[in-house]
């Protein structure tokens, strides 16, 4: 991970907590055989969600500068508010903001409530502000600060929500998502009707399946055989718990095509992984795993252990501008059979309203190459619409010099 020198020493003034709530419909029809779900309600992509929450936070510097940062999200917003509120914020307020003195800091004070979960979510969030206040005060983009020969442009792929395992269902919103532009595609489908109507409709381009930790391992190995014909790009998370490390990689050994990484414990627990061979495509959540310091150290894991690291992204505020500025730093990748390696994953959702013009690419600036153009300004690149902020902010907390170092 690069090392980060500030010239002129700047504390933390204040950090402003958004809950921000924007409601969405996934054009679900009601028609077809099935209506019945295989995932349950606390999953991001059920028909249980009808809005999608964003638990922004805004990082302000007592010379003004402003960094914006997103913790992980849905419906365990409320433990992370919690300990953002009367744990982590606290802690930063009045500290240095810079990222080599006060992070590693933090991470100490904190180690003892473990490396995932909601403090671990929170500490994300103030991460991500950091480096964006850290990439504004040198007048870069956060990946041309990391890296000077970074991309001004990745390619993406739509990442769908669950449709009840109906192959109509998935074939017509999958035409829905070429329409769009996107020239790759995520299901959250398991069962093979529903898959091979979907390789059908893309054709030969890449697909994947998220089947959300569906199996034990005999029957993960029963199903990736049933689905090898399909040619599946990866399949993530196949087995119970995401973690199982002896289960990943005997599956990976076999098939070659295991993701995972969003679930498991910190860098040193993915990074294990990829060590031992468990998985082929590392994928850590950037509000999850420790912010952008932590992506930076799989990234490099990635590239020690020739593993593919593409981001977890279920997000629409600051994180999925996180996780594209970290796609942007590496050349794109070719895969064996031509097709571009998927990189920046978009949920492929109709929204009410955008939160900024990157929320929803395929709403707007998505290419019909399915590539999308980065932000040029500085840092993130990350400008909320004020009137849209305001509006759909469910739930705001402003943390000052009244928590200093509580």
């Amino acid at each position: 991970m690069p090392q980060v020198k500030n010239e002129i020493d700047d504390t933390i003034d204040s950090i402003e907590l958004y809950l921000v709530s924007i409601p969405f419909s996934a054009a679900r029809r009601e028609a077809g055989d099935s209506n019945v779900e295989s995932i349950d309600t606390f999953n991001a992509s059920s028909k249980n969600f009808t809005q999608m929450e964003s638990l922004i936070v805004k990082v302000t510097t007592a010379q003004g500068i402003v960094g914006w940062g997103e913790g992980f999200g849905h419906k365990t917003n409320p433990a992370t508010w919690a300990a953002l509120e009367e744990i982590v914020g606290p802690f930063f307020i009045g500290r240095t903001c810079d990222i080599d003195k006060c992070l590693p800091a933090a991470h100490y004070a904190f180690h003892a409530f473990g490396r995932t979960g909601p403090v671990h979510y929170a500490l994300s969030a103030i991460d991500i502000a950091l480096w964006d206040i850290a990439a504004k005060r040198a007048k870069k983009t956060l990946r041309e600060f990391i890296n000077d020969d970074a991309r001004h442009e990745i390619n993406s792929y739509a990442s769908l929500v669950h449709y009840s395992e109906n192959p109509r269902e998935v074939s017509f919103h999958l035409d829905r998502a070429k329409a769009a532009g996107f020239k790759a595609f995520k299901l959250h489908e398991s069962s093979k009707p529903a898959i091979t109507a979907a390789r059908e409709t893309t054709g030969n381009l890449p697909l994947m399946v998220d089947v959300n930790c569906k199996w034990d391992v005999s029957q993960a190995r029963a199903a990736l055989s049933d689905l090898a014909e399909l040619n599946l790009l990866w399949i993530e998370e196949p087995v119970f718990p995401p973690d199982d490390s002896h289960a990943l990689r005997a599956l990976n050994s076999e098939f070659s095509n295991v993701s995972g990484g969003e679930n498991h414990s910190g860098v040193q627990g993915l990074v294990n992984d990829m060590e031992q061979g468990a998985i082929e495509y590392a994928q850590p959540s950037v509000g999850k795993i420790g912010g952008i310091s932590a992506m930076l150290q799989v990234r490099e894991a990635g590239k020690r252990l020739n593993t593919h690291v593409i981001p977890h992204c279920f997000y629409y505020g600051p994180a999925l501008l996180a996780s594209a500025q970290i796609l942007a730093l590496d050349p794109p990748v070719q895969l064996p059979d031509g097709n571009l390696r998927p990189e920046l994953e978009i949920p492929f959702l109709n929204w009410d309203v955008q939160l900024h013009p990157w929320h929803a690419p395929h709403h707007g600036i998505l290419t019909s190459a399915g590539t999308l153009p980065l932000p040029e300004s500085e840092g993130l690149g990350f400008a909320p619409d004020p009137a849209v902020l305001d509006q759909y902010t469910a739930k705001y907390r402003a943390l000052g010099a009244e928590h200093l170092h509580q």
